[in-house]
């Protein structure tokens, strides 16, 4: 029971941690639409781009391995601070270095490239930070995670609005990024230090092993990164800003669903790794209810949004962004296939099968990228939806292979049952709505509550019926 509660407060910590920096980024995202345009907007996500590309390579497959390694041995967690902070702060900059080079020999406007420069600088801290949410993580203490970031996360936003209300320039929301991810490093390393006795010292032994340990970890994360924005570089190489600027928008539209999905994936996956041992029926009942339950998220979306994606876009930005509808619905498919390649993804590692994530990674970037250049070249928006949906395709299915030859196959018809009878009755919902044809707001809110009002019933009829439910209450009454 105090496993199930630990759990559960885990996934909420991160969701809260997830769900702010979802909700400020898609606000900041709206209001330098609606502020400074779409091709500053792309000017800002282009250079978010290439920082969460480099920080990527820097710092994620460093986390992912002191993650798995620190929840199966906490009493290291010293060394792993100390001397895994040292190792990250060298990678760090020797990213820093790397992102410069690229930019500089890219045909990118000065505007565009000094304020890749500053953001790029955010990659020192948020990698370091990292290093303390590893941590955090294994021991399984994620709401220490979320205070020392959420705060932050709404303070950058109030600023970053106030400063563009105040006329400043692009450049100087790039430099409130990276001074906001330092103060985020500071907190955490002052909550950490009262959970762990600091040793102040670098052990080589340890940068060494570190470094060959997680070299499969490296290649991974840096092809994944990549691959995950190639759409938006491919997009300002083959067509603009403006392009870069309304394809983010679309992808922002779907970040909510990705970082809910992220956030109780992560929580999982220590509780993955430690049930490894426990035999594979178990893994097998872990990894299906978790597909089971973003599954009940994400169809129900993708069905709102084939309804009223057009009207999301011009509420939320404005009638400019309308043109980005189909390239919406398009993208929207790949909300089907992100709750099986999330989850197998961290399945997969937690069974030190991670040599077939990297294979993945690499099949998937690379037939994805050479298909994005065609397809962007003759489609440009459009295609670059195409693109990403086909990148999904491809991890899908190749995740699903592998977890089926290498360790069990999965109960589909168990996984989807219950996400389609939610489905089912949100279909019933959107056609009404359609047909009456409220205006947005309205739509959303009563959407939403009949999708929750589902939700309840539905875990109610799980449970054993209302009278069972009420038993259970009263009793831990």
């Amino acid at each position: 029971m105090v496993e199930k509660y630990k759990f559960i407060s885990n996934s909420l910590s991160m969701i809260v941690n997830r769900l702010a920096q979802s909700i400020t980024t898609f606000v900041l995202t709206a209001a330098i639409a609606r502020n400074l345009g779409a091709e500053a907007l792309g000017q800002y996500l282009l250079a978010y781009s290439y920082y969460f590309i480099f920080v990527g390579i820097a710092s994620q497959g460093l986390k992912t391995l002191f993650t798995r390694e620190l929840a199966r041995e906490p009493q290291k967690t010293p060394v792993y601070l100390m001397s895994g902070t040292w190792l990250q702060l060298i990678f760090s900059l020797l990213s820093y270095g790397a992102l410069v080079i690229v930019v500089f020999l890219l045909p990118y406007s000065s505007n565009t490239s000094n304020l890749c420069y500053i953001m790029g600088l955010t990659i020192i801290p948020f990698a370091l930070s990292n290093v303390t949410e590893a941590v955090f993580q294994a021991k399984e203490k994620m709401h220490l995670i979320a205070i020392a970031t959420v705060p932050v996360y709404v303070l950058r936003l109030i600023i970053m609005i106030w400063a563009m209300q105040m006329m400043y320039g692009i450049e100087y929301l790039g430099a409130i990024l990276f001074f906001s991810e330092t103060l985020i490093l500071v907190i955490e390393w002052i909550i950490i230090t009262q959970l762990v006795k600091i040793k102040w010292q670098i052990d080589t032994f340890f940068l060494w092993d570190t470094i060959k340990n997680a070299r499969t970890f490296f290649a991974i994360d840096a092809i994944a990164v990549v691959g995950s924005r190639i759409q938006i570089l491919i997009l300002s190489l083959l067509g603009n800003e403006l392009l870069v600027g309304l394809f983010g928008a679309i992808v922002q539209v779907l970040q909510p669903f990705l970082i809910i999905a992220n956030s109780i994936t992560v929580a999982m996956f220590p509780r993955l790794t430690k049930v490894v041992d426990q035999g594979r029926e178990k893994q097998q009942e872990i990894t299906e209810s978790f597909i089971e339950i973003l599954l009940t998220m994400g169809l129900p979306l993708f069905l709102g949004l084939l309804f009223f994606g057009k009207d999301l876009l011009i509420f939320i930005y404005d009638y400019s962004f309308a043109q980005g509808s189909l390239a919406l619905s398009i993208s929207a498919i790949s909300l089907l296939l992100w709750p099986f390649t999330r989850v197998l993804c961290y399945l997969l590692v937690a069974n030190h099968f991670e040599r077939v994530n990297l294979r993945e990674v690499v099949i998937t970037t690379t037939l994805g990228s050479l298909g994005g250049v065609a397809l962007v070249s003759q489609y440009q928006l459009v295609g670059a939806s195409i693109m990403a949906l086909l990148m999904t395709i491809l991890g899908f299915i190749q995740y699903f292979y592998f977890t089926y030859t290498l360790l069990f196959p999965l109960n589909l018809l168990r996984v989807i049952r219950r996400p389609v009878m939610i489905s089912t009755l949100m279909l019933g919902v959107f056609l009404i709505l359609k047909k009456i044809n409220l205006d947005f707001l309205s739509t959303l809110i009563i959407a939403t509550s009949f999708y929750i009002l589902f939700i309840i019933f539905l875990s109610i009829y799980v449970l054993g019926g209302i009278h069972i439910v009420w038993k259970k209450i009263v009793k831990k009454g």
